[in-house]
């Protein structure tokens, strides 16, 4: 069990305020997910000349300055915003560079999640803990999607906190459970050459829909897809660089319910995730319709 929030703001002036209309939305789901949480922030687009990556290390002290400068040295300016236990890199480097760059001079730093608007914030402890941590009530952006996890088919780590990234501004959350997972794994690894980082069968979802998009899919096409190549039961939140797409398997035995007015559109769990945000008492509010794909976005 484990709980999902998504916030899409079709009013642009209400993007100074996605993270207080947003945080709370992540902690009314602290009891269907206690041991970790996460979010995917979308916001301050880099130059097309640029990425950004945000990266974590098991040690909070860890030098990103320093690290930012050696990058800086082989490919161009490179500067770091530490934020929590993460950082944000915003580079000239490709994405590839940095990759190979990290695989050489700094084995122990993860890669998160990496675009030119995705942000990506996740640690254990309690959704309020992590929400604090990395000041998600003062964010910005467009749009954010969350998660709380409560762990069963792995261990509560950082890592295998959600979102899960595994292309340049995509990110998915899941509620459920996959259990083709291992078989698709050693598919992806072996012919996508998708490499990974836990056991979580979300990243795995996440490789697939990557996977699927790099063969030229949609991401409505790559969603429906996974209607007859992923086995199991799932409500899945998926995020993109223009807004966000929600599919439930096609009994839709986990909880899910969606609210839409003229200013936003909101994903959660359960309805006291949506509780909160202003103008829900006129929202349309529905629950959304097994093996269909909903999304929004400004494309």
């Amino acid at each position: 069990m484990c709980g999902i929030v998504g916030l899409y703001l079709k009013d642009k002036s209400l993007e100074k305020s996605l993270g207080k209309m947003f945080t709370p939305m992540l902690i009314e789901m602290t009891n269907r997910g206690p041991d970790s949480a996460g979010v995917a922030i979308y916001r301050d687009p880099v130059g097309k000349t640029e990425i950004k990556v945000t990266l974590a290390h098991t040690d909070p002290a860890f030098d990103w300055s320093a690290l930012a400068a050696k990058l800086t040295a082989l490919h161009g300016k490179s500067k770091v915003t530490k934020i929590g236990n993460h950082c944000v890199l915003v580079s000239k480097a490709s994405e590839e560079e940095v990759r190979a760059f990290l695989a050489a001079e700094a084995k122990d730093v993860r890669v998160v999640g990496a675009g030119h608007v995705i942000e990506i914030f996740k640690d254990v402890g309690l959704p309020r803990a992590v929400a604090d941590m990395y000041d998600i009530e003062s964010a910005h952006g467009s749009h954010a999607i969350g998660h709380t996890r409560m762990a069963t088919e792995s261990a509560v780590t950082t890592a295998g906190s959600h979102p899960f990234a595994t292309g340049q501004d995509l990110c998915l959350v899941h509620n459920g459970s996959l259990s083709n997972h291992n078989t698709l794994r050693q598919w992806l690894r072996k012919n996508a050459k998708i490499e990974f980082q836990t056991e979580n069968d979300t990243e795995v979802a996440a490789a697939y829909l990557t996977w699927k998009l790099r063969e030229g899919h949609s991401l409505k096409q790559a969603l429906e897809s996974s209607l007859t190549d992923l086995d199991g039961f799932y409500t899945f939140v998926a995020g993109t660089a223009d807004g966000f797409a929600v599919l439930r398997d096609p009994i839709a035995c986990k909880p899910a319910v969606m609210a839409e007015t003229d200013d936003w559109v909101a994903f959660g769990s359960e309805f006291r995730a949506l509780a909160t945000l202003p103008g829900v008492e006129k929202a349309k509010v529905w629950e959304p319709e097994p093996a269909i794909v909903y999304s929004w976005g400004r494309a």
